[in-house]
């Protein structure tokens, strides 16, 4: 077991925003423990990130398996001894059918990826966390602008990033004790392949469809990098970064 200076585990490190925030961590130092459903798509990232010199760590993981996820921070902590910054990124969504017409079976799906996860994966973090020396760390949450305001027929996605923002709080305030602080990051219209869409137009409370701004994910991933990079004794509770011209503020 090497034991190195720095140590983060971002989950749905695959693609996208967790791709990004990766790739950002280990470029300032961090060791990655990299999680997702895809291996192939891990090992890439893994690959990209060679040239920053910083070791990486591919761990296939469904964050909704409870021992998928104590075997992705058991494997962290036997190949890197410590941790030091979980991105609770992993998630995924419904289709976008009315309320009334969504399966049980979507709805779980979601609760447990978006929801479930973010928990699991928190409580293996304290439990790492909370004993290592020099003690604490910082887990982060990717919360979403659905953590405020909810898009057309997204109802598991909104509930789901609604309850992050009071696991968030209830982690910010159960990690005190062991040194953990807890922030969540709120984004809107990020760059990615997810929201590849926007540019051809979503669907809007008023029944219109609409192109939407998006933004360079690269600000999302120095956010990151700027919420983990502080102190143990100072937190970004809440983060919110967003596409400057999106329909968020205000009445669209």
């Amino acid at each position: 077991m090497a034991t190195t200076k720095k140590v983060a585990i971002v989950t749905g490190a695959g693609s996208g925003i967790g791709k990004a925030a990766a790739l950002a961590l280990l470029g300032e130092g961090y060791a990655v423990a990299l999680a997702g459903r895809r291996k192939e798509a891990l090992e890439e990232v893994a690959k990209e990130g060679q040239s920053t010199g910083a070791p990486t760590l591919v761990v296939p993981t469904d964050v909704g398996d409870p021992a998928s996820v104590r075997n992705l921070f058991a494997r962290t902590k036997e190949t890197f001894g410590r941790l030091d910054v979980l991105f609770n990124n992993a998630g995924t969504g419904a289709p976008p059918v009315n309320l009334e017409d969504l399966t049980y079976e979507q709805w779980k799906t979601v609760v447990d990826a978006n929801l479930t996860g973010v928990f699991l994966c928190t409580q293996e973090a304290f439990k790492i966390m909370k004993d290592q020396e020099p003690r604490g760390g910082r887990i982060i949450n990717n919360g979403s602008i659905s953590a405020h305001t909810p898009r057309p027929n997204s109802a598991p996605y909104t509930s789901t990033k609604h309850a992050v923002t009071g696991l968030t709080k209830s982690t910010a305030l159960d990690g005190r004790k062991y040194d953990i602080a807890c922030g969540q990051i709120d984004i809107g219209n990020a760059g990615t392949p997810m929201t590849e869409r926007m540019k051809r137009g979503v669907p809007q409370p008023n029944g219109t469809v609409m192109p939407e701004p998006t933004m360079d994910v690269q600000n999302v991933a120095r956010a990151v990098v700027y919420m983990a990079s502080l102190p143990l004794d100072a937190n970004v509770l809440f983060l919110t970064v967003m596409a400057t011209k999106m329909p968020f503020v205000g009445r669209g």
